[in-house]
């Protein structure tokens, strides 16, 4: 998740600015060309194509490719109350019709599910502001309860196996708190503006407020999206675009998201958006949705740069498509292939949600308390892009942030460790980036950008969690890295760098 991140050093030393490792910040100019660091970091050479082609079918709900979906799930232990590790989502099949009269959201959703322990019974994520009319499996209709947020299905499950459950709902979704006491967003899920459109972003949770969900980033899963709106209106979704057309009055539109991602990073809005296609570096497909007649905005178009400037460092794009859709928001989020973000963008914002791409959708953290892994490596790329902008080494640009890590530090406690009512707070992102540029003075410029290339390739569509990167790292340099790991992830004053 991001928020406004400026460019200039002065700037940075307002932590309110690096809130969101999704930046946004209003004017600025396209996303300058690749270009060697000032620092002396040694970068992998770029790759010039594309390493596989776009996918053309949405995946079927019994098929085999949902073995991609595969996961390890777990109770979290920042927010245990969302999301539940007797369930393993595979594919969610989203069939959705937005009426902006009355701004009523009418969903037929098919999950195929595995079940990881015998029960009962099998519950999701679901907002009780929304009628559930039906729940089947197999076409035999099945007895449900909404216990608050949770939906409660009646029907015995057996460790390994899978299930395809359709559930029939409607109503007007509505946004739940979000556990944090940042500015740029209080509320987090479905919401609806002012001229009735409506549109999504959901970290740490919310998905489930438009959709029966399992709400917890260990779990992945594949989607297929079918969006419904009166015409001219679109519905935007993650993923490729498979279908595109008007049918009495009704403007329907298929999207396919051909790998695994959590709920966290899906994204759906339904508006009056006009859509532009770009080719990024290998010829990758871009597209950016933006509101009817606006046109692109210059930073957008930076996004070819800002891709190729990340592959130098952390190799091929992940994924087959990416993209942007602006919607009417002061924050902004990684979501998968579809960046969602705040129409007051800077280029550093763009450059940010798309780093997420390798470091928290290609590899996602299997539990909150290790967002640090994501915000702060992206955080760090940032601040290399922005040193280079303003022509300065790394080492000098740290400097001029150092205090405000140091506050932040003392005020939300360490990044591996924060409050869980202080979600998202500076110190995941500038403690965060501050461990990375600490390994880096630590193992050398080769062992470091070897490592951060290789992790989410070593971990493709995985979720991982400290442990994990930490005996990843260790593997890679050859060093005993547990007590800097303790000191940067925990420890109540900063170490020193170096």
């Amino acid at each position: 998740m991001s928020r406004r991140a400026p460019v200039p050093l002065v700037a940075l030393v307002a932590v309110a600015a690096l809130v969101a490792a999704c930046s946004s910040d209003a004017d600025g100019d396209s996303a300058p060309s690749p270009a060697p660091s000032t620092s002396t970091a040694t970068t992998p050479e770029p790759t010039s194509e594309r390493t596989s082609e776009p996918t053309s079918e949405p995946t079927e709900p019994g098929g085999p490719d949902l073995d991609l979906a595969l996961s390890e799930t777990v109770e979290d232990s920042v927010y245990p109350e969302i999301g539940d590790p007797g369930v393993d989502a595979l594919h969610y099949d989203l069939d959705l019709t937005w009426d902006p009269e009355s701004d009523t959201l009418t969903g037929h959703e098919i999950l195929t599910f595995r079940s990881t322990a015998d029960a009962e019974q099998f519950q999701l994520d679901f907002s009780d502001t929304l009628d559930v009319t039906s729940v089947a499996i197999d076409g035999t209709e099945l007895d449900h309860e909404q216990r608050g947020k949770d939906l409660v299905v009646t029907h015995p499950v057996a460790t390994d196996e899978r299930y395809v459950v359709e559930i029939r709902y409607q109503g007007t979704p509505e946004p739940v708190d979000a556990p944090t006491t940042r500015g740029d967003f209080s509320t987090t899920g479905f919401t609806i503006d002012d001229e009735h459109q409506a549109w999504t972003m959901q970290e740490p949770y919310g998905a489930f407020t438009w959709y029966a969900v399992n709400d917890q980033p260990a779990d992945k899963a594949l989607y297929d999206f079918t969006l419904q709106v009166p015409t001219p209106w679109t519905g935007v979704a993650n993923g490729e675009q498979v279908g595109d057309e008007d049918l009495e009055g009704v403007h329907r539109t298929r999207f396919h998201l051909a790998e695994p991602a959590s709920s966290y990073l899906v994204t759906m809005a339904f508006g009056d958006y006009d859509k532009t296609e770009d080719t990024g570096p290998g010829g990758l497909p871009i597209t950016y949705w933006t509101p009817a007649g606006d046109g692109v905005p210059s930073i957008l178009r930076g996004s070819p740069d800002a891709l190729a400037w990340l592959e130098e460092r952390l190799g091929p794009y992940p994924f087959d498509t990416a993209g942007i859709l602006v919607v009417d928001s002061e924050s902004g989020m990684e979501t998968q292939t579809m960046i969602t973000i705040s129409p007051d963008v800077s280029d550093a914002d763009v450059l940010h949600e798309y780093a997420h791409h390798w470091y928290g959708d290609q590899v996602t953290p299997s539990d909150w308390r290790d967002v640090w892994m994501n915000e702060g490596m992206a955080t760090y790329l940032q601040f290399l892009w922005q040193a280079e902008q303003v022509g300065v080494p790394i080492d000098d640009y740290l400097d001029d942030v150092a205090g405000s890590e140091a506050r932040t530090r003392a005020e939300n406690g360490p990044p591996g460790d924060f409050d869980p009512g202080e979600f998202a707070a500076p110190n995941v992102y500038l403690s965060g980036a501050f461990l990375w540029h600490a390994l880096r003075l630590r193992v050398g410029e080769e062992p470091f950008w070897k490592a951060v290339r290789g992790w989410p390739l070593s971990q493709d569509n995985q979720n991982a969690d400290r442990d994990t990167l930490l005996a990843y790292l260790e593997e890679q340099t050859g060093e005993d890295l547990g007590a800097f790991w303790d000191a940067w992830l925990l420890g109540d004053t900063t170490p020193p760098l170096s």
